[in-house]
């Protein structure tokens, strides 16, 4: 089997995520589910990521070409920033959380939730429905709007995580710690959500093979497909694996559980979280 460079990128994205796949379910299985949403959604991610890799992998052996496996291997290259974005939403919504374990914010972050999933369902839409010549510019829309609503979502987190840091006094001991994580993650995820959103303004269409006209686009050279795999592997790769090792070795070493206390030891530490 020969690979081209995408094909290439693709395997080695393959083997980095095998390992984070792993150490995943270990932190989903140290948190549980329902303290966990943030290690959930990095589990997805790295599920997402192994099977796109996958698909453009076999994309690459087959012949002839078949356009599908191109088609949902970058459908999930491009919508893969979702879960990365909701993974650091959640990260920041356990930071709120009180010694007892009460979640508060619950209803404005599943709004946010819900903003992510409008997300990546219209850049899938926009992305499937590409290869529809009838459909191209409704499916371009879509994509568009897609990552403009990542754009937008980032920038939400960010308003986040300044809000806690005004906040530190009320937030708990190992959970100040995740916050730095958090914020240390978050110039890798900007040029992360830039790549994106710079990758999806190249073109006018999706384009799954390089045997089509030429992207004469200003920005031809951040196209996820036809563009110079240099800018995507720094931009878009290392970018996400900078994150997920952030993360992941947060989650690791952080003993976040420590935290919950029973609420006869947090009343006096952490006044706006006693009992009303």
């Amino acid at each position: 089997m020969t690979l081209n460079t995408q094909g290439i990128l693709a395997a080695v994205t393959i083997a980095m995520y095998v390992p984070f796949l792993l150490l995943s379910i270990k932190l989903v299985a140290k948190y549980g589910i329902s303290r966990g949403d943030g290690w959930i959604l990095l589990l997805i991610f790295c599920i997402v990521r192994i099977l796109g890799g996958s698909l453009l992998v076999a994309a690459e052996d087959i012949t002839p070409v078949n356009d599908s496996l191109y088609i949902g291997g970058y459908a999930m290259e491009a919508s893969g920033l979702s879960p990365l974005l909701l993974c650091t939403l959640g990260l920041l919504h356990s930071v709120f959380q009180t010694p007892d374990g009460f979640s508060r914010y619950n209803k404005p972050f599943r709004l946010l939730e819900l903003l992510g999933a409008v997300a990546v369902v219209l850049t899938i839409i926009g992305i499937s429905n590409a290869s529809s010549s009838g459909s191209s510019s409704s499916a371009n829309t879509m994509r568009r709007a897609g990552v403009i609503l990542f754009l937008v979502l980032y920038i939400i987190i960010v308003g986040i995580c300044l809000f806690l840091w005004t906040q530190t006094r009320f937030i708990m001991r190992y959970r100040k710690q995740l916050l730095k994580a958090i914020s240390i993650a978050l110039p890798f995820l900007v040029i992360r959500t830039i790549y994106s959103i710079l990758s999806t303004f190249s073109s006018s269409s999706f384009i799954t093979t390089t045997a089509t006209q030429p992207n004469t686009s200003d920005l031809a050279k951040f196209n996820i497909i036809t563009g110079e795999w240099q800018i995507y592997l720094v931009m878009d790769m290392l970018m996400e694996y900078a994150i997920v090792i952030i993360y992941t070795v947060a989650g690791l070493v952080l003993p976040l559980n420590q935290d919950y206390k029973t609420p006869e030891s947090y009343q006096d530490e952490y006044p706006l979280s006693r009992p009303q």
